[in-house]
C-alpha cells in the first residue's frame, strides 16, 4: 500500500471553487477503525496489510472563496518522529522539509501566507497536526501565518485537559502556539463563518466535533470530517473503535445522512484514501454511496 493519490482534485460546488488536497496517507488499525463491525464484512470493503492497518488519506479542502482562501483541517504536519510515523502509518513527506499539503497549495499557486481562514473540525494530529511546523531551526511556528483559526471552543478545552482514553490524539503544540498567538476565532454552535459556509456541530467521535457545510448557487456539499471518515463508514452502525460517544455519533450520523440524502448535499469524504466525494443514497437497509450519473 501507498501513500494515496491524486495529489490534488476539483470540483466546483454552485460558484465556488474547491479543491481537495491529499495531505498524506495513514494506516490504521482496520478492527479500530470500523469498531463492533466484524473483519470479514469491512475487509470486503477496504483490505488490510500484514499488520491489520488500512489505507487511509487525509484529504483537506481549499475553497476560493471572496473573501479569502479557506482551508478546512491540515493534516499531520511535520513534527512527529520517524517512530510515531510509523506507528500510524504516516506518509506525508514533502518538499524542503514540509508536507504534502504545501505541495498541493503549491501547485494551486498558493503559499501558505496566502490562506485567510483555518477551521479545524476537531484537534487530534491528523486533523490539526498541520496548524503548526517546525522551522528551520527546530522550533514550532504557526503554519498560516495570516490566518484566522476556526475551532471550537468545547473541543480546545477537551483537547487542553485529555485522559487516558484520549492523550495519544492531542498534542498541544498542534493548536497551543495558535491559540497563544491570539490567532483563534472561537465558536460553540452553528455558525456561518463566511457566506456559505457553516460550522456545523457534529458530536460523537469527540463531544465537540465539527463539520463543514458549503452552500453556494443551490448546491450543498458537506464535510464530514471523522463523522463518517470514509464511504464505507455510510451505513449508520459503521462507527469507529477511536469515537468517544459512539451512540452519539449514531444519532448524528442518521440526522445528517437523512439530511443529506432529501436534499441531495455532495458528501467529501476526509479519509477516504481513493473516494473524495460522493452522494449518499439507501437502499431500504442502509446508507450507500450513489453510483454518479
Amino acid at each position: 500500500m501507498t501513500a494515496p493519490t491524486p495529489l490534488l482534485a476539483r470540483r466546483k460546488i454552485g460558484d465556488l471553487t474547491v479543491h481537495a488536497i491529499q495531505a498524506g496517507g495513514q494506516k490504521l488499525d482496520g478492527g479500530a477503525m470500523f469498531g463492533v463491525v466484524p473483519k470479514p464484512l469491512w475487509e470486503r470493503r477496504i483490505p488490510s496489510d500484514e499488520r491489520n492497518r488500512i489505507q487511509l488519506g487525509m484529504r483537506c479542502l481549499l475553497i476560493e472563496h471572496p473573501s479569502g482562501l479557506v482551508l478546512i483541517d491540515t493534516g499531520a504536519g511535520n513534527k512527529e518522529s520517524a517512530k510515531f510515523k510509523d506507528i500510524y502509518g504516516l506518509e506525508n513527506d514533502g518538499a524542503e522539509g514540509a508536507t504534502m499539503l504545501e505541495d498541493g497549495l503549491r501547485e494551486i499557486g498558493v503559499a501558505p501566507r496566502d490562506i485567510s481562514l483555518v477551521i479545524n473540525t476537531h484537534l487530534h494530529f491528523d486533523h490539526a497536526g498541520g496548524n503548526t511546523r517546525l522551522g528551520a531551526g527546530g522550533e514550532v511556528e504557526i503554519s498560516f501565518p495570516n490566518a484566522t483559526y476556526i475551532i471550537r471552543r468545547g473541543e480546545l478545552e477537551y483537547a487542553t485537559h485529555p485522559n487516558e482514553r484520549t492523550a495519544a490524539s492531542y498534542f498541544d503544540r498542534n493548536y497551543v502556539p495558535v491559540v497563544s498567538a491570539d490567532k483563534v476565532e472561537f465558536v460553540s454552535r452553528e455558525k456561518e463563518i463566511v457566506k456559505g459556509i457553516r460550522v456545523v456541530p457534529t458530536p460523537g467521535h469527540t463531544p465537540f466535533h465539527q463539520s463543514i457545510l458549503i452552500e453556494s448557487a443551490g448546491e450543498r456539499a458537506f464535510y464530514l470530517g471523522d463523522l463518517v471518515p470514509t464511504h464505507a463508514h455510510l451505513p449508520l452502525p459503521w462507527i469507529m473503535g477511536y469515537d468517544v460517544e459512539p451512540l452519539v455519533t449514531l444519532e448524528t450520523k442518521r440526522r445528517i445522512l437523512k439530511q443529506a440524502v432529501d436534499e441531495r448535499w455532495l458528501l467529501i469524504f476526509e479519509h477516504d484514501a481513493g473516494v473524495p466525494w460522493g452522494h449518499a443514497a439507501h437502499d431500504g437497509k442502509s446508507y450507500i454511496l450513489a453510483p454518479e450519473p
